[in-house]
């Protein structure tokens, strides 16, 4: 089986060696058993990183159209507590966005320490959709790479923890959701004439999304390519990977959480022996 976790700079990325499926002997009821086990310990995690206040965390949600990033936030975010998580969306750039450098508008949704920032779609549409429909010239696009790598390594250096998923789902299950748009109601809003204009488009997709999870992997930024045909098991995947990623640190958020409640027992302590020589200089008098 080809690898899901690319996290070593211009490693080879086949996305039609990497089944789009579950593996073997999983099924939903297993996937949903752990899937509840694993909420309850990113809520206790996500819980300690928000008091100790030491790192972030951005986790970047890629892939095509109907790969399921919105359902993935709905379960997965469904886990956290709403303090201290963002979610952002990024569409076509607005007029004032065009004015500053690509990065600009991604920079500023950056979470700050404690906090959680979700991005659905992210800085890389500038060396997917830009490369793909020819938005900008090749001599452009290219340099974005490293300026994503710098970015990236700028974050991790001030403490987030930059975790990016690619929503890997087939051809014929991509096909099959967006049929499933028009028959249900409850879905038809999401119907979109270019969703299906973009299907034209697979291989120079999927040439640019291995060149962008290939160039862009790094240790501090690790992108893991998720089996996403099956929603349960997506979901599964991505809890397991930002709960994996979590715990790495659990030790230095529970060590900076003791101190701080030691330095807070005895600020209490100093404030109580304040009051008390306070109320002994009044009887006094």
């Amino acid at each position: 089986m080809a690898k899901t976790l690319i996290d070593t700079p211009n490693s080879k990325v086949h996305l039609n060696d990497i089944s789009a499926e579950p593996p073997k002997g999983m099924t939903k009821a297993k996937a949903e058993k752990r899937f509840a086990i694993l909420g309850k310990e990113l809520f206790d995690l996500q819980d300690a990183l928000w008091g100790a206040k030491v790192h972030s965390v951005l986790v970047v949600l890629q892939g095509r159209d109907s790969a399921g990033k919105d359902g993935t936030i709905k379960h997965v975010v469904g886990c956290l507590n709403p303090r201290g998580v963002s979610v952002t969306s990024f569409g076509v750039p607005t007029t004032e966005e065009r004015e500053h450098d690509f990065l600009w508008r991604i920079h500023k949704n950056a979470p700050r320490r404690g906090e959680f920032a979700i991005f659905n779609r992210s800085h890389y549409e500038d060396v997917l959709v830009v490369r793909v429909h020819n938005l900008a010239p090749k001599e452009l696009w290219q340099q974005r790479y490293g300026h994503i790598r710098d970015f990236e390594e700028l974050l991790a250096e001030h403490g987030t923890i930059v975790l990016k998923y690619f929503l890997h789902i087939s051809k014929d299950e991509q096909e099959e959701r967006l049929l499933e748009r028009e028959k249900e109601a409850e879905t038809a809003w999401k119907l979109n004439p270019n969703d299906w204009r973009e299907r034209d488009y697979w291989d120079q997709y999927t040439a640019a999304y291995e060149d962008a999870i290939s160039k862009t992997a790094a240790a501090h930024a690790p992108w893991t390519i998720v089996p996403a045909n099956s929603k349960w098991y997506r979901n599964l995947v991505v809890a397991e990977s930002i709960v994996g990623a979590l715990r790495d640190h659990r030790k230095n958020w529970d060590k900076k959480l003791e101190e701080m409640g030691k330095a807070g027992r005895a600020g209490l302590a100093t404030y109580r022996a304040q009051l008390d020589t306070q109320k002994k200089a009044r009887k006094r008098h």
